[in-house]
C-alpha cells in the first residue's frame, strides 16, 4: 500500500522559503528538468577520466545500475583495481597487532581538523580500531563483493571481521551524532558480508538518538545528520541502487519525511534532498509529491553556466560535486528497473581485464 498522500504545502510555499530557490530563478530557467539532468550527465561523462579512480567508479557504478549499460562497467573496473590493491595491503597484515593499531591510527588522523572531523575524533577515543574494521575492511570487502568478486585475504578478512563486535561504537549516541549515514553502511555491508548482523540494534540506538518528540532541539547539522542518516538505511538495505527496498520496513522513515518535507527543503543541501526523492522511489513511491518537490529543489540549485549543481557554497569543483550531481541525475531519470552489479568477471566489457589478485564468486 503506499503511503498516505495527504495535502503538502504547496511547491509554491516551498519556492518563497528555500535557501536555494528563488522566484528569479524560477522565472529565468530555461531548462526542464531532463534537459538539466542530460546536461550534468554529459558535463560528468566528458570529464571522467580527470577524476580520481573512487570518483570515477562511483559515477561509472551508479550510472550501470541505473542503465546497465556496459559502457560504465570500465569505470567499475577502475575502481576495482583501487580497491583490490587497497584490500590487499590491509587485510593481508591482519594478523600483526601493530600494523592494525597504526593503520587505526592513520584513518583517524586522516579525518582532517575540521568542527565534524573533531566530532568524529572524540566520537571514536573508545574504539581506536573501530574505523578500521569498518571504514577500511567492510568497504572494500563489499565494494569487491558487490561485483561478484573475493578480493585478496578475503578469508582472513572475513574471520576477523566475525571475531570483532562492532556494537559498542555503532551504538554510541556520540558515534551516531557524529556520523550515522556511515554508521549505517556498516550495518548493512556487515550484513552483506555475513559477519555479523547490526540492522536491529543499530536502528534502535538510531531512533533513541534521534527521537522525533526532540526534533526542536536539533541544530541545523544535527537535522542534517540525521536525515542523512535515514535515507542512509534505505539506500544501505539496497545495497546501493540494486534492489528495491520492502515499503512497510522503512515506513518510519518514508512517513517522517513527509512530514518534515519543508523543514528538508529549507534546512539541509541539495545532495540530501536528492537522497530523500530516491528513498521514496527506491520504495516503489514513484508518484508520491515529495518526490516532485525534491526534484524541483534540486534543480533551481543547477548552475547553467558550468552544467552542475554546485555546493551550497557555491564551490563548482567536478570531482567535489560529483556525488550531489550523479543523485539529481537518477532523483530525476529513474528506471523502471535497477541493475545488479556490474557483475565484472561476466560482462564481455571487463571480464579479461581483472586484477590478478581477485577471483570470481560462484
Amino acid at each position: 500500500m503506499p503511503l498516505h498522500t495527504k495535502a503538502i504545502p504547496l511547491v509554491l510555499a516551498l519556492l518563497i522559503s528555500s535557501p536555494f530557490i528563488s522566484f528569479t530563478s524560477f522565472a529565468t530557467n530555461k531548462f526542464d528538468q531532463q534537459q538539466i539532468a542530460e546536461s550534468i550527465k554529459r558535463n560528468l561523462e566528458d570529464n571522467l577520466y580527470q577524476l580520481p579512480p573512487r570518483i570515477q567508479g562511483h559515477f561509472g557504478i551508479r550510472m550501470y545500475r541505473m542503465t546497465g549499460d556496459e559502457k560504465y562497467a570500465n569505470s567499475a573496473l577502475v575502481d576495482l583495481y583501487a580497491v583490490s590493491d587497497a584490500q590487499s595491503f590491509y587485510a593481508c597484515q591482519l594478523d600483526d597487532e601493530k600494523f592494525v593499531f597504526k593503520a587505526s591510527q592513520n584513518a583517524i588522523a586522516k579525518l582532517g581538523k575540521g568542527p565534524r572531523a573533531k566530532a568524529r575524533k572524540n566520537a571514536l577515543k573508545p574504539f581506536p580500531e573501530f574505523l578500521f574494521y569498518t571504514d577500511i575492511l567492510l568497504r572494500y570487502g563489499s565494494r569487491i563483493n558487490e561485483f561478484g568478486l573475493k578480493g585478496p585475504c578475503n578469508e582472513q578478512m572475513i574471520l576477523a571481521l566475525k571475531q570483532v563486535d562492532l556494537t559498542k561504537g555503532l551504538t554510541d549516541k556520540a558515534m551516531i551524532e557524529a556520523w550515522s549515514a556511515q554508521l549505517a553502511n556498516y550495518v548493512y555491508w556487515a550484513k552483506q558480508l555475513g559477519v555479523g548482523d547490526y540492522v536491529d540494534v543499530y536502528t534502535n540506538a538510531f531512533q533513541k538518538t534521534y527521537a522525533d518528540d526532540n526534533d526542536h532541539l536539533l541544530s541545523k547539522r544535527q537535522f542534517k545528520n540525521k536525515i542523512y542518516g535515514m535515507t542512509h538505511f534505505i539506500f544501505a538495505a539496497s545495497q546501493y541502487y540494486q534492489y528495491k527496498v520492502v515499503n512497510q520496513q522503512f515506513s518510519w522513515i518514508l512517513t517522517y519525511f513527509e512530514k518534515n518535507i519543508d523543514r528538508i527543503i529549507n534546512e539541509t543541501t541539495p545532495d540530501i534532498i536528492a537522497e530523500v526523492g530516491i528513498s521514496f522511489l527506491l520504495a516503489g513511491e514513484n508518484n508520491h509529491p515529495v518526490v516532485n518537490l525534491t526534484r524541483t529543489a534540486v534543480t533551481k540549485a543547477y548552475d547553467a553556466h558550468d552544467k552542475i549543481i554546485p555546493s551550497p557554497s557555491g564551490n563548482t569543483n567536478l570531482a567535489l560535486g560529483e556525488h550531489r550531481n550523479v543523485l539529481a541525475i537518477m532523483l530525476i531519470n529513474w528506471p523502471t528497473q535497477l541493475h545488479k552489479g556490474p557483475y565484472l568477471g561476466e560482462l564481455k566489457a571487463t571480464k579479461r581485464n581483472l586484477p590478478k589478485n581477485v577471483s570470481v564468486i560462484h
